[in-house]
C-alpha cells in the first residue's frame, strides 16, 4: 500500500470525518469571505445525541489554515477542559459549551464578528427589519441580546444560551459584539450565517441613503420566511459547491 493511500485511509478513519470536513470547509470559506477576525471566533458541531460532545476549532489558529484533523473534540460537561494540553479558547468554551449544554437543538453553532452584522449589533435598535427577501428570511427568527457583559466566559455564555431556547430562533445578534448562528448541520448554519451577513449589509447600505425604507408587512415577511424555511436542499447544495471548489484549489482542508 502506498504511503499516500495509507495516509488517506488513516484520515478517513478519524471519528466524525465527514463532519470534520464540512467544518473545515466552513472555516476556510468564512476566511475567504472576510467574515473572520484574525485568530478569534469559533464554530462548533455537536456529535452526540444530547449535543454535549462537540467538535470545535483549535485555539488561535487562523480559519484559512484549519484542516479536518485539527478540530478538537470537546465535552461540555467536563470541568477540566481548560486545563488540558489542547484546551480551547476560554471564551469559546464559555459560549459554545453553555449553548451545547443548554440548547439541545443547537447542533451547529457559528459565532463571528463579521462587519455588517457587527454594525447592526452596534445600533441602538439591532433588530433586522424585513426590507428585502434575504432579510425577510430572518423575520421572527432572530433575537437581540442587549446586555453585553464583557468577554463570553462561562457566566456570559450561560446567559446568552437562554435566549436560544425557542427552536424558531436561529440567530442571536449579540449587541455590541457580533452575531451567533445555530443550525441543524454545518451546511444549515453556514448558509444562514452567509445570508444574515448579506441581509445586514443590504440594510446598513439602505440606511446610508438616508431615504425611507420600503419595509414588508408582517404577513408577507412571515410568508417569505416560512417559504425559505421549507426551501429544499439549498444549504446542502451551497456547502457541497464550496467543498467542490476547495477540492480543486486547496484539498489539504480535508487532511
Amino acid at each position: 500500500m502506498s504511503i499516500a493511500r495509507l495516509q488517506k485511509e488513516t484520515l478517513t478513519n478519524l471519528p466524525f470525518y465527514e463532519e470534520r470536513v464540512d467544518l473545515a470547509c466552513a472555516f476556510r470559506w468564512t476566511a475567504r469571505l472576510n467574515m473572520h477576525e484574525a485568530v478569534a471566533n469559533h464554530f462548533s458541531l455537536a456529535v452526540n445525541d444530547d449535543g454535549t460532545q462537540f467538535l470545535m476549532n483549535p485555539n488561535q489558529v487562523h480559519f484559512s489554515r484549519i484542516k479536518a484533523s485539527d478540530l478538537l473534540m470537546i465535552d461540555a460537561n467536563d470541568p477540566d477542559t481548560l486545563s488540558g494540553p489542547n484546551a480551547p479558547d476560554p471564551t469559546a468554551w464559555g459560549l459554545h459549551g453553555a449553548i451545547h449544554r443548554n440548547v439541545r437543538h443547537a447542533r451547529c453553532v457559528m459565532h463571528v464578528h463579521s462587519i455588517h452584522a457587527t454594525v447592526l449589533a452596534s445600533l441602538a435598535d439591532s433588530t433586522l427589519p424585513p426590507i428585502d427577501q434575504n432579510s425577510a428570511m430572518f423575520f421572527n427568527r432572530h433575537v437581540v441580546d442587549a446586555h453585553y457583559g464583557g468577554l463570553a466566559f462561562e457566566e456570559e455564555g450561560e446567559r446568552c444560551s437562554q435566549l436560544l431556547v425557542d427552536p424558531k430562533v436561529k440567530v442571536m445578534v449579540m449587541g455590541n459584539h457580533g452575531v451567533l448562528i445555530i443550525g441543524d448541520t454545518v451546511a444549515d448554519a453556514f448558509n444562514r450565517m452567509f445570508y444574515f451577513e448579506r441581509a445586514a449589509e443590504t440594510y446598513i447600505k439602505a440606511l446610508w441613503t438616508g431615504r425611507p425604507l420600503r419595509t414588508l408587512s408582517d404577513a408577507i415577511a412571515e410568508k417569505a420566511a416560512s417559504e425559505m424555511d421549507d426551501y429544499p436542499g439549498q444549504a446542502e447544495r451551497h456547502l457541497s459547491e464550496l467543498k467542490a471548489i476547495l477540492d480543486e484549489q486547496e484539498p489539504v482542508y480535508r487532511n
